[in-house]
């Protein structure tokens, strides 16, 4: 079995960091995880610069990283101007958020629900008459900081009218930390029934410590994409508590032990994150790059 692993530390896992991280540093996350095999970066937020800060230097990011054949650079774009300079920037992939919630819409991105799905389908059209790879993801797809339970039939429901658009990939999003595999079960499955010709991408976050066994039922689920973060770093700057994001080390300790490939080396990640507690002067939560792998390497 394979699966395909989209590397989130340098937006979704630094966007919430209180201390500015250099855009140097931003860069060489980015040629590390390169290095170690990851393929898909999201490596900006084209989002307006007081409202995320830590993005703010999405251009020089771009401009900055490595162009290695089979790399594809993701820009997380909110709205028409974010689009704008995506383009100008020279992504390879949008990854435009739908929130499932009202409350949450209006405080993420100015928007109703219903608002959010039709700046989608504009983006969508746009993005895709410029030759942009398209994912909409669906925030709060779990639960609601604002307004509590969301009930899958509004999520599914919500996924096909995004579906209309033709994105190349639907990602459902436990943005605060919610999910348990019940519920990954039910979501991944009515999402393949409701646009079965789509790739499912799963983000999770470990904030209640489930993020790991909601991946892996994912996983078995029928996802062929997850989402993972080095050292287990991020946060939602709009999401009260939405703590750090499942670890990319860790998540692979777990998958490589299964006998699931990837094409991602795990030995190199451990070492990514350990240099990113040093960037972020504090521990990350990842805990292969303390216990270390199992078995342990020869010597």
């Amino acid at each position: 079995m394979d699966i395909a692993l989209v590397e989130v530390s340098a937006r979704d896992g630094l966007q919430n960091e209180p201390e500015l991280v250099a855009t140097a540093d931003k860069i060489r996350l980015i040629e590390r995880s390169i290095d170690a095999g990851l393929r898909r970066i999201e490596a900006v937020s084209f989002v307006h610069p007081q409202r995320v800060p830590q993005m703010a230097d999405a251009e020089a990011v771009m401009a900055g990283v490595p162009r290695v054949p089979g790399v594809s650079y993701a820009g997380l774009v909110f709205n028409e101007r974010g689009l704008d300079r995506a383009l100008a920037a020279g992504v390879d992939e949008i990854n435009v958020v739908v929130v499932a919630t009202d409350t949450f819409s209006r405080r993420n991105q100015g928007c109703t629900t219903a608002e959010g799905v039709e700046r989608w389908r504009a983006l969508a059209k746009r993005a895709a008459a410029s030759g942009l790879r398209r994912t909409v993801t669906i925030a709060a797809a779990f639960g609601c900081p604002f307004e509590g339970e969301v009930s899958p039939s509004a999520v599914l429901d919500l996924v096909h009218r995004v579906a209309e658009a033709e994105p190349e990939e639907i990602a459902l999003a436990d943005t605060i930390g919610v999910g348990t595999p019940d519920r990954v079960r039910t979501l991944v499955a009515g999402t393949l029934a409701a646009a079965p010709a789509t790739p499912v991408r799963l983000h999770f976050h470990n904030t209640r410590n489930t993020g790991y066994a909601n991946a892996i039922t994912a996983v078995e689920s029928g996802a062929s994409v997850l989402d993972a973060s080095t050292g287990g770093v991020g946060g939602c700057p709009f999401a009260p508590a939405a703590t750090g994001n499942i670890a990319t080390e860790d998540l692979l300790y777990a998958l490589d032990r299964m006998g699931v490939t990837t094409g991602v080396r795990m030995d190199a990640v451990a070492d990514t994150g350990r240099w990113l507690a040093g960037v972020l002067g504090k521990p990350v939560p990842a805990l292969l790059g303390r216990a270390g792998p199992f078995p342990a390497p020869a010597a």
